[in-house]
């Protein structure tokens, strides 16, 4: 079924439901089961389809990007139709897509190709992004606890601040990404230390325009990171030789040693950081602007250390999917 094509869960009952976050450098899917607000995947999927490769300077997504992630999409409707049966079938499967999209002129080409999957796809404003990000990734959190979530994407930052269970109080959305900084600013490979400190600079300065307040839910004790920057860093920080979301999940990491291994793989070549223990060499062209744009919201709101969150807008978008037809 594509989205909307379900009426609302009803109290108590649970749905099997399918989540498709197409981002910038990323397209991702979710099968899972969700009853009253908590959601225990059933099959995940992952695929680096650079989207919004070359968007931030053309404006433009290319017929190249939309082939790689039409076919990302036409696997991932294979595994979730693998995952529906008549005992447990999916009965909603909701699209949404986020900098990449918001930014291309033809975003409507990008639509008709997803609707030609039999889906729909929804392109969600940043402070959207933000709301389901912020949703997904507090639901394991204690309800009351203050909380801040940033989610470092291809194109753009999302920062939000709130308490766990009762919503956002604050949030932003930055265009400021790891595939955009990358574009815009390391010309060489290494990067140049003044390429890097140009990158630093311009991070910085963007978040620093922003000041979401002084109140007490806007001063939370935890700093929670999702997507691709934040688990990666977890992952080569434990050198995992095989990714395990059970070893990343709830991770923390110091400031001080975000700072250490950006060091590091900021001094290699791109070929050199593809063979680092735990990192896809797929994120080699970017993982070092994620994680400089990482260590600059880190340093700009005050954090001294993260926790990662495999559980992100994903989560929030199946969750807020299972409570009615699907709207933009």
């Amino acid at each position: 079924m594509t989205a909307g094509s379900a009426g609302a869960c009803a109290v108590g009952t649970e749905m099997r439901l399918a989540a498709i976050d197409i981002g910038t450098v990323t397209c991702r899917l979710l099968v899972a089961d969700v009853r009253q607000g908590q959601v225990a995947p059933v099959a995940r999927e992952y695929e680096v389809t650079n989207l919004g490769e070359g968007v931030d300077a053309s404006g433009v997504i290319s017929a190249a990007a939309l082939a790689r992630v039409e076919a990302a999409v036409r696997r991932f409707i294979q595994v979730r139709d693998a995952h529906s049966s008549a005992a447990h079938p999916v009965e909603k499967t909701v699209v949404m897509s986020t900098s990449a999209a918001r930014d291309a002129c033809n975003a409507d080409e990008f639509a008709a190709m997803i609707a030609s999957c039999g889906l729909e796809l929804q392109v969600i404003s940043g402070q959207r992004e933000a709301e389901l990000t912020f949703a997904g990734a507090t639901m394991a959190a204690r309800p009351g606890t203050p909380v801040a979530v940033v989610d470092v994407g291809g194109g753009s930052t999302e920062v939000s601040f709130g308490v766990a269970g009762a919503g956002i109080s604050a949030a932003r959305s930055f265009d400021v990404g790891c595939r955009r900084m990358t574009e815009r600013f390391f010309h060489h490979d290494p990067p140049t230390p003044e390429e890097v400190e140009a990158a630093h600079a311009w991070a910085c300065e963007q978040f620093a325009a922003w000041c979401p307040g002084a109140s007490a839910e806007r001063q939370p004790r935890e700093l929670i990171a999702v997507a691709g920057t934040a688990t990666s860093a977890i992952a080569m920080e434990k050198e995992l030789a095989v990714y395990d979301p059970a070893q990343v999940h709830g991770a923390c990491l110091s400031l001080s040693r975000l700072e250490a291994l950006f060091a590091r793989l900021v001094a290699m070549t791109e070929a050199q950081r593809e063979r680092v223990t735990g990192l896809d060499p797929r994120r080699a062209p970017v993982i070092t602007a994620g994680l400089l744009i990482l260590i600059c919201a880190m340093r700009t709101f005050g954090f001294s250390a993260f926790t990662a969150s495999e559980s992100d807008i994903l989560q929030g978008m199946l969750s807020w999917a299972a409570t009615g037809p699907a709207r933009s």
